[in-house]
C-alpha cells in the first residue's frame, strides 16, 4: 500500500516527465520580421508620425504570412475640442510580391492613430512559400519603405504507401 506522500511523489514526477515531453517536442518556431518604418502625414488636420509594418510566419501557416500594421504615436494639430491631441487618418499599403513564384497581393487599410498611436491592424495573406518582397507607404506625404522576409513550405508528408503486389 502506498503512502499518500509516495502518490504525491509520484504525481508530480509523472507531471514533471509529461512537461519536458511537450517542450521537447515543441515544432519549428515561429518568426517575427519587422521592416523599416514609414515616415508619413495623417489627413483630418496637420499631423505627421510612422506607421510600423512587420510580417509573423509559421511552419503552421504554410505559405500564409501575417502583415501586421500600426502607427506610432502622432504628433499635430487638428479639428475638435483636442485639437493638440488630434485623430487622423491614412491609408496604408503592404505591396508584396513572391520572388520564387511572381504570385502578388497587397493588404490595404486606414490607419486612424491619435497621441498614443493606433490599434494593432493585421491580416492573413496567401503569399506561398518562398521570398518575400514587400513595400509599404500610404495614401498622404510619405516616404516608402522595402523589406523582406520568407514564408516556409508545407513539411514533406509522410512517404506514400506501397503499392499491393498484384498476384
Amino acid at each position: 500500500m502506498r503512502t499518500p506522500t509516495c502518490a504525491r511523489a509520484a504525481l508530480l514526477l509523472g507531471c514533471l516527465t509529461g512537461a519536458t515531453m511537450i517542450v521537447s517536442t515543441a515544432p519549428a518556431q515561429a518568426r517575427t520580421v519587422e521592416f523599416p518604418q514609414v515616415p508619413t502625414m495623417f489627413r483630418d488636420g496637420l499631423c505627421g508620425g510612422s506607421v510600423r509594418v512587420w510580417a509573423d510566419t509559421d511552419p503552421l501557416w504554410a505559405g500564409r504570412a501575417i502583415i501586421n500594421v500600426r502607427a506610432t504615436p502622432i504628433v499635430g494639430y487638428g479639428p475638435g475640442e483636442y485639437s493638440f491631441a488630434p485623430l487622423c487618418e491614412n491609408v496604408t499599403t503592404v505591396a508584396w510580391r513572391n520572388m520564387n513564384t511572381g504570385a502578388a497581393g497587397e493588404y490595404r487599410v486606414t490607419v486612424v492613430a491619435g497621441i498614443y498611436g493606433s490599434i494593432q491592424y493585421a491580416q492573413y495573406q496567401d503569399t506561398g512559400p518562398g521570398h518575400i518582397v514587400v513595400t509599404s507607404f500610404t495614401d498622404m506625404a510619405s516616404i516608402p519603405q522595402r523589406g523582406e522576409f520568407d514564408v516556409p513550405a508545407a513539411p514533406p508528408g509522410p512517404p506514400p504507401e506501397p503499392e499491393p503486389n498484384p498476384r
